[in-house]
């Protein structure tokens, strides 16, 4: 092929040469370091059927080699990747991307007409600093809502795999795991995937995959209002290491003024309070499913309520929504709290008199350091010198039964002195 073409010198003047081509991150693969070739005027190009410069590599282990396909005049006419046409800022397809910036294709299709087209881009290309698309791209909106909730902010390796062995189809593969290609069932023949044209591609017209991401796109859930209008807190999720509060702040500010923002690092995951619940409902609106900050797609939600939170407490929930499990040997609820009769130690605890020890025949060891008091009906009778002890405080009361020995009105906090008679 490359040598018919060398031969022709007719209108050689618009080939192209080229020293690196344009890839996306999926085709060019994760290794940084691969062996490229480079073969100049080795193809036509299947858009303008111009010859251009031919590359060739593998992204990676088990991998399909790749080549470009399209010169670059037409990769920059559409900003799409010289491989596989997607575009190079979403990695959606060009009718997806039309779709939703409202952009019609004039391209024409004849090949005069197609040759004097690509020659005025090209010189528009020439004039302009690289920066911006040319052509009807250039001159349509910067993003749109559908753009944002279906752009690939990750690069999808899978993408690059083998083809489906045909020989291993038809049983007749001898290699085994030493195969190149895949030992899979393949697609079937009535699903619309499985006829894709790279041309149907480049115009945005009948593209298979455009179609079911195009549909997928208005089936998207949405997120809806919580009942209580008090909530005027965000959550977002999915932070990584390299987001910080202020790359948050910079992009909630333009909603609304800002009370707090709360980061957890741990969690991975940041709480924005709006100081009013307007700014926080367009902040949801503009955000949820939408949100793309340092290549990362973050979660948008709604933060709860604090009655919500109180009442998962209450019922044995944790403020995160775990449910809490019930510690062994202590009772699954605590009896409301009784008046106090300073008059019977039981009392001081909010313990039935029933339950004490004494009542229960229940012989408790005594603290260690002290001495031994005598068994009851000997000896001289205990006594307080400085009156019966305080109650302890609320919120150190046990529950309604002694489940420790430390538990005892007797012996909690009261400092017993004998007193022995001659």
């Amino acid at each position: 092929m490359a040598t018919s073409l060398g031969s022709n010198t007719y209108n050689r003047q618009n080939w192209e040469d080229s020293d690196f081509p344009i890839l996306c991150q999926t085709c060019l693969g994760e290794n940084p370091y691969i062996r490229m070739t480079k073969e100049k005027y080795g193809k036509e190009c299947k858009i303008c059927a111009r010859p251009f410069t031919v590359f060739r590599w593998c992204p990676g282990v088990r991998m399909r080699f790749k080549k470009t396909e399209v010169c670059q005049t037409c990769s920059k006419m559409k900003n799409v990747c010289q491989t596989c046409l997607l575009d190079l800022e979403y990695g959606l397809p060009i009718q997806v991307r039309d779709t939703s910036l409202s952009i019609k294709d004039e391209m024409p299709r004849s090949d005069v007409n197609k040759e004097y087209y690509t020659q005025n881009m090209e010189r528009e290309i020439q004039n302009s600093d690289g920066t911006r698309p040319v052509g009807m791209l250039g001159k349509a909106q910067s993003s749109s809502d559908m753009l944002l909730k279906l752009a690939r902010t990750a690069p999808y390796y899978t993408r690059n795999r083998p083809h489906i062995c045909s020989f291993w189809v038809k049983g007749e593969c001898k290699r085994g795991e030493e195969c190149p290609y895949r030992h899979e069932k393949p697609t079937d023949p009535d699903d619309p995937l499985a006829d894709q044209n790279i041309k149907d591609r480049y115009y945005g017209i009948n593209d298979p995959v455009a179609n079911k991401l195009l549909k997928r796109g208005t089936t998207m859930p949405h997120l809806d209002l919580p009942d209580d209008k008090a909530i005027t807190t965000l959550y977002i999720g999915g932070l990584g290491e390299d987001i910080t509060d202020s790359d948050l702040r910079n992009h909630f500010y333009q909603f609304g003024e800002i009370r707090s923002i709360t980061l957890v690092q741990r969690q991975q995951c940041a709480f924005i309070q709006f100081s009013t619940r307007q700014g926080a409902e367009l902040a949801a609106e503009k955000s949820f499913n939408k949100l793309i900050i340092n290549g990362r797609r973050l979660v948008v939600k709604w933060g709860r309520s604090q009655a919500a939170k109180g009442t998962d407490v209450r019922e044995g929930y944790s403020e995160m929504g775990t449910k809490l499990e019930p510690v062994p040997g202590l009772p699954a609820a605590l009896p409301p709290p009784t008046a106090l009769d300073h008059e019977s130690p039981a009392n001081y605890f909010n313990l039935d008199p029933s339950s004490s020890p004494a009542a229960m025949n229940l012989s408790l060891p005594p603290p260690p350091g002290l001495p031994n008091p005598p068994p009851p009906g000997f000896g001289p009778p205990m006594f307080h010198p400085m009156g019966p002890p305080p109650p302890p405080p609320m919120g150190l009361r046990p529950p309604g039964h002694i489940h420790y020995p430390s538990q005892d009105p007797h012996r909690m906090g009261a400092h017993a002195s004998i007193r022995h008679s001659d």
